[in-house]
């Protein structure tokens, strides 16, 4: 519980949540605001004195019977101890959880950023266009040659699609 802790106090949250898809991100964000604002409270709370002055109540009170019994039942008060380790347990696998869906995610990101680095660095490296020939399109996809052979073969001579996106030259 306390190395989870201790590598969540190590994640940098705006990188994360950056990087998180939306749904994610927004829930995680909700609950740290909830997290931070029970700590607040409680360190507020724990601030607080919790002493009372009943010699103060008796002298502005005249029914000293009530004070008595008040005083009685305030020193008698023992606070029920409640078992909370489930609730505790609990709430560290779901830490423990969300802190191992948030380094797969952030893994896979990594690996998608690099394989967007090698697209894009093919990208910059390809020729030009207008550099390229019939040739090496062929060797690039070989498959073309024989799409043309078959579509010569059953007697179409135009492309399917074509006149549409590009619009009919005949008129020239």
């Amino acid at each position: 519980m306390t190395s989870v802790r201790a590598v969540a106090k190590q994640i940098d949250w705006s990188k994360l949540t950056v990087s998180l898809p939306k749904e994610t991100s927004v829930a995680l964000l909700a609950f740290r605001k909830r997290n931070e604002e029970v700590k607040r409270q409680l360190a507020e709370l724990k601030t607080q004195s919790t002493d009372v002055d009943f010699a103060k109540y008796r002298k502005v009170l005249k029914n000293q019977a009530v004070i008595e019994q008040s005083e009685k039942a305030v020193k008698g008060f023992k606070p029920v101890v409640y078992n909370v380790d489930a609730q505790i347990k609990a709430i560290d696998q779901f830490e423990a959880k969300a802190v191992s869906r948030a380094q797969s995610t952030v893994q896979q990101i990594e690996v998608e950023l690099k394989d967007l680095h090698a697209t894009l660095s093919n990208i910059e490296n390809a020729r030009p266009v207008e550099q390229l020939t019939v040739d090496d399109i062929i060797i690039a996809k070989p498959e073309i040659i024989k799409n043309v052979e078959d579509m010569l073969q059953k007697g179409q001579y135009t492309i399917p699609g074509y006149k549409e996106k590009f619009g009919d030259i005949s008129y020239f």
